[in-house]
Order: structure tokens, then sequence, then C-alpha cells
């Protein structure tokens, strides 16, 4: 990435640029020109005022979405216009009716109190010489609507806004500003009621609203800035699979893909019907749909219902609903349609989420496999509308802790760059004075600024609040942009410094029982503050068949329980991380402080949680995962933990255990500890818990839990949670064989070294890398083993093959053969 050379531009600055490159053989060519402008930078730019809608004094739990409106008059149709907008919820414009842009719930999620995106949008088009009326229809969205699975209101403020400024250019150069001021008028439209959760009412057969004056300067939010992530859009439509009649005037669709978005209908009926569409991801035995699964549990007892259900009245020019102030997770819809038939062509599922670029494509010869990756790839849109959520339905929060894990995953299958960066600022503001983190961010509970809350100490907890130093770093191997490392510095530091700080200040119960005095190494364990542990790990099942559910069974039990082993391991790897980047950083004193204190962590680690024998104290196939992948087991006893990790996968009749933290490391660990037999065994597993056991009951996305659907078709918790999906690394890394190389920065170097077992075949991978397009693909017909790479023009990389031969190379395409034999099969030495 090259940073712009010259001096910071001003606002409204356009710039046409073009490139050509020089190497060994001359310069190139020029490119295309390209172009770009630049929107408002400063508060000074800003001439508009907030304004609000007049609302009741009392405001109602489902609340409408309001039009904010102006008109103005134009001698002659403008030479050029921009807009200039943001909301504190979610908003359109709409100029001479005609609505502006593509993108959907704009501004998108942030903290609102530090951090509010605007949008610049080309409008030349849409004025006209004489009157012209701009409209703004402004709803809760995330900043006023239900957040998080407590389905909390107001979390950000009880009173939304909106800031537009409108441009205009006349023909003879003159500047006309249209600005959000007292001129205003607010009114009460069709929809009656938006929230993002739990849906939009709209009632196409309203009359309209008598206007009021618009509230001008009621809030006062930060000066806009811009968001470096694409927004959310509509991405594709989707016809439905099937349209079932369950009784009269009532049908289930099955869109046959669980995805984020909305329907859209076609057939509203009379004037006056009204028509009433419930979403959600599961139908039951009777063929109805089912959101049970979807209710949360609190250890307390509370239960929280969740639904999600769009209603619409028809009017007498009505012919198309498709809400837009609300976002839904689904793969069904149950729709009563008093009066009439409802047929496949009369409705869409519109798939919504950022309009990130897909970077990459696999395929193999196994079609599981290709449906599995499919499924990870579908799980991680559904959770990309803004934010990284954990799913699209009853949280939609923006844990910390899934993204940690499937980040390395995600950047295969996308351009994560601006998505992940806008979501670290949210990080960033929501980090506490102390270092730790919120658990979700943006964090609709607002956990820093009610220190008392005793679910504060969740966003402490090690491999989620590690995200602060893990995803950046993640990013700068991936684009090669030290930037991120900048920008995330002092983020990142006092991460560490606090899990260094609870370290050394707290001591789990257990230990302190166990003596009086810590040992010496005991200031390096972190075990004495709240951690989730490895999450979700497969349950155990009663004599009856019935799953056991610590949390639910023992809650303060299982809360409690000492995870210092867990722990420890991050704060090593969080701290080794952090000593690399200050030396990227060139800050040469805290990389060796840093480096000096991970191997301090680290031999910590052994003394605390490793035996004699090689055996971890949790001896579990989730502690050698980590301990492996983590390289905290000492080298010369690699091989032994490796061992018991195959002696637990056997114990478990072929199965794995591993939770939320471990699985997405479990098979390349297998693999390049040798056992890639094992490896493939996990993944090509079809009985519970697997992957494929997943694809086996019906999952077009990745579960949360192992046993989402159970044998007898009774859903639990979410069918949509990413985070295991990130196996999906595997299938690139080991059996396509495409990985960076270490040291490596935006694929500059790169190894291509496939991985053969599981009964496949033929294996292609394409990856549209920093430094252009990389292509791999493999067969293997008998002995003969072939492969082709492409390398791009940036890049130089290493082709291994499986009978251990191995070529440097350059760009360009290449082919290779070599006689494969089973027992050629290479590993890295464990």
């Amino acid at each position: 990435m090259i940073a712009w050379p010259w001096t910071d531009l001003p606002s409204r600055t356009g710039v046409q640029w073009r490139v050509r490159v020089r190497g060994a053989n001359g310069r190139s060519g020029w490119s295309d020109w390209s172009a770009f402008e630049t929107p408002l930078f400063g508060a000074d730019d800003w001439l508009s005022e907030w304004i609000s809608p007049t609302e009741e004094a009392e405001i109602p739990e489902d609340r409408p979405a309001y039009t904010l409106s102006r008109e103005f008059t134009l001698d002659v149709a403008p030479a050029a216009a921009r807009l200039y907008a943001t909301a504190l919820g979610v908003y359109e414009v709409f100029l001479n009716g005609e609505r502006v842009g593509d993108l959907e719930l704009a501004p998108g999620s942030s903290n609102y109190d530090e951090t509010v995106y605007a949008q610049a949008y080309d409008v030349t088009m849409a004025l006209n010489a004489g009157k012209n009326r701009i409209e703004i229809v402004l709803s809760d969205g995330w900043f006023r609507g239900r957040n998080g699975g407590m389905q909390r209101q107001d979390a950000w403020g009880k009173r939304t806004a909106a800031l537009a400024q409108l441009e205009i250019t006349t023909v003879d150069d003159a500047m006309l500003v249209i600005c959000t001021d007292s001129t205003w008028a607010s009114h009460a439209g069709v929809i009656t009621r938006a929230d993002l959760m739990t849906g939009q009412t709209t009632d196409f057969s309203r009359a309209d609203t008598a206007s009021a004056p618009v509230v001008v300067g009621a809030v006062s939010p930060p000066v806009p800035t811009w968001s470096p992530a694409p927004a959310p859009k509509r991405i594709e439509e989707l016809k439905p699979v099937s349209v079932t009649a369950i009784a009269p005037d009532t049908s289930v669709v099955d869109f046959g893909q669980n995805i984020s978005g909305w329907v859209r209908l076609t057939n509203l009926g009379k004037v006056g019907s009204e028509t009433i569409l419930e979403f959600g991801e599961h139908i039951d035995a009777a063929g109805d749909l089912t959101t049970a699964h979807l209710d949360i549990h609190t250890p307390e007892g509370a239960h929280i219902p969740y639904r999600q259900v769009d209603r619409v009245i028809a009017g007498p020019a009505s012919s198309v609903f498709e809400p837009r102030h609300t976002v839904h997770g689904f793969q069904y819809a149950r729709i009563q349609h008093p009066g009439r038939t409802l047929a496949a062509e009369d409705v869409r599922a519109v798939v919504v989420h950022s309009d990130l670029t897909p970077t990459s494509w696999f395929s193999c010869n196994n079609e599981q496999l290709n449906q599995l990756h499919d499924a990870a790839r579908w799980s991680f849109r559904g959770n990309i509308v803004d934010v990284p959520t954990d799913c699209p339905t009853r949280e939609r929060s923006g844990w910390t802790g899934d993204f940690q894990v499937f980040a390395p995953a995600a950047a295969y299958l996308y351009d994560i760059d601006g998505f992940t960066r806008k979501w670290l600022q949210a990080v960033r503001d929501d980090q506490y004075d102390d270092g730790s983190l919120a658990m979700f961010s943006p964090d609709s509970e607002r956990m820093k600024h009610t220190p008392e809350n005793p679910a504060r100490t969740g966003g402490g907890s090690a491999g989620w609040g590690d995200a602060a130093v893990y995803v950046p770093w993640t990013l700068y191997e991936n684009y090669g942009d030290k930037a991120i490392l900048t920008e995330s510095w002092d983020s990142m530091r006092a991460w560490v410094e606090f899990a260094l700080r609870t370290a050394r200040e707290h001591r789990h119960p257990s230990r302190t029982k166990r003596s009086s005095e810590p040992a010496s190494h005991e200031q390096f364990i972190w075990d004495g503050s709240f951690h989730f542990g490895e999450w979700l790990e497969p349950k155990k099942r009663r004599e009856d068949g019935t799953l056991i559910d610590p949390m639910v069974d023992a809650p303060m039990v299982f809360l409690t329980a000492d995870k210092g082993e867990v722990a420890t391991a991050y704060l090593y790897r969080s701290t080794l991380l952090l000593s690399r980047a200050a030396l990227i950083l060139g800050k040469t004193v805290d990389a060796t402080r840093y480096a000096e204190l991970a191997e301090r962590i680290r031999l910590a680690w052994q003394a605390e949680f490793l035996t004699a024998e090689t055996r971890t104290i949790q001896d579990t196939q989730a502690a050698y995962v980590r301990a492996l992948a983590f390289d905290l087991i000492p080298h010369g006893q690699r091989g032994a933990a490796g061992q018991r990790l195959i002696e637990l996968i056997d114990d478990a009749d072929g199965r794995l255990t591993t939770g939320f933290l471990s699985t997405g490391m479990l098979l390349p660990v297998l693999a390049d500890a040798g056992h890639l037999e094992a490896a493939f065994g996990l993944l090509l597993q079809e009985d519970s818990p697997s992957w494929l056991g997943m694809l086996g009951r019906g999952a077009t996305t990745v579960w949360e839990d192992w046993d989402g659907i159970d044998e007898k078709g009774h859903a639990s918790a979410s069918l949509n949670h990413y985070s295991k999906g990130a196996v999906i690394r595997f299938l690139y890394s080991h059996v396509a064989g495409l990985q960076q190389a270490q040291g490596s920065t935006a694929w500059k170097h790169f190894e291509v070294r496939p991985m053969l077992g599981g009964g496949i075949t033929t294996a292609t991978a394409q990856f549209l890398s920093p430094q252009g397009l990389i292509e791999v693909g493999w067969r293997l017909n008998g002995s003969a083993f072939a492969m082709e790479v492409t390398v791009p023009a940036g890049s130089t990389a290493t082709a291994v093959l499986p009978d251990g031969s191995s070529t440097a190379i350059g760009p360009g395409q290449h082919q290779f053969a070599c006689v494969y034999r089973p027992q050629d099969i290479f590993s890295v030495a464990p």
C-alpha cells in the first residue's frame, strides 16, 4: 500500500490520477485515468445544523420513521451538486421523489458519542430547474433502536437527528448551499414502526399527517468523519425454493439459504389488506416457522423472546413492499396473506450486507467440502452488516472474540481492510481507561460508562480482548500497511498492560488455596480475573441423550473455574505480537521489553501448566491445539504433545472436542505436527460434532452450537454463527496449499504446498492478493501429480511438491509434476 505522497488535500478537491510501472525492461504505458473527490474534513466545512423530528413527549416502545423535508427553487439545472449527509439513526434521502444512492442502513453502526460517519453523494442529475424537494426518512437504527441480546433501546440517546448539506454549483460557477436548519419540516410518514431487530410496519393506506417544525440543535454529536469501510448494499436477490401453504392464507417460504437482508413483496392485496411476514432460520416438524431457539434465557432466569416481524397494509397506489429500516437473519418467512394466494414470483429475498470485494474462490472434487466452504462464506456474509457480528438475529453484536477467531479466514475470502479498520475504531472508542475492552463493539451496553456493572468484566476475557492485538496484526500481515499498527498501537499496548497488571495483582482462589505465597513465575499467570475460556465445546449427553449445558446447569461453577491455562497462552501471544509491532514501528525499547516479557510468560506457562510427561493440566484437545499453535511447548517435546492430541481424538471416537477459541486452529496444527490423516479424518467426519454433520442436518451457514439442530430436528441457539467456519482457512492453506510465507507481508512471498489426503484428487484456489491474482490448481491421477501456479507481478513464491522437492518461482505461470507416493507426504517437522 502506498500512502498519499503529497500534502494533505483540502475538502471538496477533485483528483484525477494514473500510474505506470518502471522495471528492468523500462517503463510501461500509462494506466487509464481514475478519479476521486475529497469530502468535508473539518468542522468549519459543515454549515448545517442537526435537526430532529417533532415527537410526542412520551416516546413509545415501537417508534415510527419520520420524514424531514424542505423545498427550494433553482433557476436552472445545476452544473454539479453534492449531498453530504449523516444521522443519529438510519436515514434515506429522496430528491424529487427519487431515492439518492444505493447505500443501505446509512450511516451505519458506530459509537455515536465518539464517532459519527457521513456519506457523500453526487446528486447532479437528481435536481431540476424550478421547484425541488429534499426529504430525509429517519428511523431509530442502531442509535436508538433495539440492540444486542438484551434488545436494549436508547443506547446512545433518546432523540434521533439528521445532518445534511446540499452544495449546488451553478452554471456560472456560483455556489448555493441547502442546509438542515429551522426551515425544514417534520412529519410522520407511512412507516409506522421501524426497528432494525424486530421489524418494520408500513401503512400505505395512511393519509398524510400534518407537518411540524423540526427541532434544531437538540443533540451534540462529534464532527462527522468518513468511514474506511464499504457500506452495506443490496448484494443479490434469491428466488424461493418453495412456497408451502400451511393454513388458509398462510404460507411458509423457503429461500434455500440463511442470509441477512429482507423480503421484497409485490402482491399486497386490496386496499386495507394487512400482510404479516415473520422471519427465522428453522421450521418445525409440521413445516411451520419456529423461532423459540433464538430466545435468550439468562442465568438469572429472565426469558427474552426474539421475533422478526414485518407488516404492510396495502394502499391505493402501493405495489411493492421492501423495508429498508430493518434487517433480518433468515432462511424462512411465514407470510399471512389474507384473501389471496401467494405465488413464488410475488416474493424475493434481498441479501443485504457490507459490499466487501470477494478475493478468493475454492473448489475440489469433494462436493461436501465445497458446500462447507460456501456455508462458511455465507455465514460470514450474514454477519457483515457494517459490523462483524456474532449472528444476524438475536444479538447482532460485534463480539471481539468472534472476529479474533475468524479474521485470518476472512482475509482469504474478502478484502476486509477498510471494514476491519472501521470496526477497530469502535473497539478503541469502547476501550476502558484501564486498557480492558468491551465484550463487543460498538458497545450498546455502554460498559465504558457503567463501571459498576458486573458484566463489564467480560470484555477483559482472554481470546476476546486479545482482538485488540491480533486483529490489527492480521491486517498488517495481509495488507502490509503499518499504518494500522500506528493507529492501533496505544490500544494494543493498553490491552497487554491491562492483562499483565491483572496477572500480577490477582490470583485464582485455587492457587491461593495451594499456597498463600505465590511462586515467582505466578506474576505472569493470568488467572485471577474472569475468562470465558474454551467457550462452546461440544456438549456432553446425559444417559437419556439430552445435552448437558454447563451455563444452564451450573453457571457459577463454569464462570468461576480456573481458566489460567487458556488466558496465559493468550497473554504470551499478544505480548509477543506487541513486541513485533513495536519493532516494525521503530520502538526498539518497547520491542525489547515486550519480547523479554513474552519469554517470561512462556516459561511461566510451562512451569504452571505443563507436566514432566508433556501433559497440559487441562489435558484437552483444545489445550494441545493452543499450546502447539502458539509455540508454548518446548521444541523437543512438540512431538509428544502432538501424539497426546491424537490420543484424545481417538478417545473421542475420531471426533473433535474443541470449542470456540481453538477449533479454527485444530486442523492446521494437526497437519503441521505430522498428523495429516487425522486432520482429514476430522474434516470429513459426518457424525456430530463435526462440520459435515451440520451440513447433513441441513445447515446452509455455520451454527453456534455443534448440535444446532439435533437428530430429532430440534434447533438450539443461533444457526448462523461464523466462528467455527474458520476451518475453511485449512482448505486454502493446506488443501490448496496456499499460504503466505513466514515473515512476509501483503503476500509479497508465499508458498504453494498442497497436502494430499482425504480422497481429494483435485483442488483449485484463486486469491486476489494485494500484489495481484494468485492461482493454484492441482490434480492427482493415480500416482501422477500435476500442479499449476500463477504468481502475480509483485510476488515471489516457493512451490513444494508432495515428493518434497522445492522450487523458487517468480511472476508468471508455472507447471510442475511429480510421482506421488503416499509415504512421501510431507509435513512440517514437529
